[in-house]
């Protein structure tokens, strides 16, 4: 059996790719920040589908909770073959209304965050020469977004540092790989108006927007045995509105 752990795992794309990670026989690792509840109902689902499952608390953008976290994990269950880093917040508005601590903030969590969880991660994952790690960034990180400067920033360092680790990497086995997802049906874009998503849709050459389920599929893809020539890459499920 193989094992994942999926930070920002208790909503959203996180709990989407861990329902099909489990599906898939994989033994889940829930990372959560508040939500807790949602963690704990989660892992009961999965259980029930026959894998070991677990939930576990941490702020990615604290080393040391991520530290004791994957600590946890390994405690659990002894091995880990996939890190997918899900957690991210975003922040909608004109540059010039960010303050310093809303910019520091979503550093800490989107990049800072990938970059503690790989830290923890990787001494298992050295020793084992073997390991998938797969980052989440964004299509506003490949090509940034208006009003979106301070999150388009973060997302485009995911992708950068998702290319540079997979070459450092390489040599021990170990893919990196980026999903940069399109416009997703999620709690983070709840704060668009329903007219400011139909416009994003029929922008989109496939007409709509996308599924938390379609953007967990990419993730699975890039973590399991049919992408194992893959590192480095950035797969992009955003129904064709950034090519």
């Amino acid at each position: 059996m193989k094992y994942a752990l999926i930070t920002g795992g208790s909503r959203g794309i996180g709990a989407a790719a861990a329902r099909l990670f489990a599906r898939r026989g994989w033994g889940v690792a829930v990372g959560y920040h508040h939500s807790q509840a949602r963690a704990q109902v989660l892992v009961r689902e999965l259980e029930a589908l026959g894998v070991p499952a677990l939930a576990v608390r941490g702020d990615v953008a604290d080393i040391a909770q991520v530290t004791e976290m994957v600590d946890n994990v390994l405690e659990k269950f002894c091995q880990l073959d996939i890190l997918v880093c899900s957690a991210g917040i975003s922040h909608l508005g004109l540059i010039s209304q960010i303050d310093e601590d809303q910019w520091r903030r979503l550093f800490a969590v989107n990049v800072d965050g990938v970059h503690h969880c790989c830290r923890a991660v990787l001494p298992h994952m050295l020793e084992r020469k073997s390991g998938a790690i797969v980052t989440v960034s964004s299509m506003w990180g490949q090509v940034g977004a208006s009003c979106e400067a301070a999150y388009s920033a973060t997302k485009g360092a995911v992708i950068a540092y998702t290319k540079a680790l997979a070459k450092e990497l390489g040599p021990s086995n170990i893919r990196v790989n980026c999903v940069a997802p399109g416009v997703i049906d999620t709690e983070m874009n709840a704060n668009l108006s329903s007219d400011d998503l139909a416009a994003l849709a029929d922008e989109t050459p496939l007409g709509r927007i996308g599924t938390p389920e379609e953007a967990a599929a990419a993730i699975v893809f890039l973590a399991g045995e049919e992408s194992s020539f893959l590192t480095g890459q950035v797969l992009a499920p955003n129904g064709g509105l950034v090519v």
